[in-house]
């Protein structure tokens, strides 16, 4: 009774492939999802391979693998991606779209802003919500960004593309909160286009 050498080899390959059909099945499982998980020996970690202007206006890629590098094939003399300039290309008055108290834009409000993200031309956008100083601190942090979210919510439904969303509250007036006509400046959405 021999040893069927050409046997167990036969044996050898067909378990390496239905292992090796096994393992494509899983990852083609996880390829079809767009998403991976991998682990960086703390958590967790998800991916999802993208392109994206961050709000420096500079183009991202992400691979599934979590390897992240810039769109831009330039770069200054020290090999800093040279990125997109970004400029304020729309400053809403608050008082004009919000009630007080308020982060929901009037439909007549919604239409505008439509509008304007339809003939913008940018490739994307950073919007920032402003407060006047009448209430505290965390409360005009909150509706600053809700409001920007808002006007961001507009901009996504006609298609466009936000790289960030930003509430800087009080922090960074535009006039003095010392007269009402201060405040009224103060209480504003800037939209950076970045092209």
């Amino acid at each position: 009774m021999g040893f069927d050498i050409s046997k167990a080899v036969r044996t050898c390959l067909t378990g390496a492939a239905t292992l090796a059909v096994g393992l494509t099945l899983v990852a083609t499982s996880a390829s079809a999802q767009g998403i991976f998980e991998r682990n960086n020996g703390k958590t967790n970690e998800r991916y999802v391979p993208t392109i994206w202007v961050d709000p420096d206006g500079c183009e991202h890629w992400v691979m599934d693998d979590g390897y992240e590098g810039y769109m831009s094939p330039h770069t200054n003399r020290q090999g800093i991606p040279v990125c997109r300039r970004g400029n304020v290309c729309g400053v809403m008055n608050s008082d004009q779209f919000f009630k007080t108290d308020s982060a929901r834009i009037s439909a007549q409000g919604k239409q505008r802003l439509a509008q304007f993200f339809q003939s913008a031309g940018a490739t994307s956008y950073i919007v920032v919500g402003h407060t006047d100083s009448r209430a505290s601190d965390a409360y005009n942090m909150r509706l600053s960004f809700n409001r920007a979210s808002a006007v961001a919510g507009v901009a996504k439904s006609t298609g466009a593309r936000i790289a960030d969303v930003r509430g800087y509250g009080e922090r960074l007036p535009a006039a003095s909160n010392k007269s009402a006509g201060g405040m009224a400046q103060n209480r504003r959405v800037e939209i950076i286009c970045i092209r």
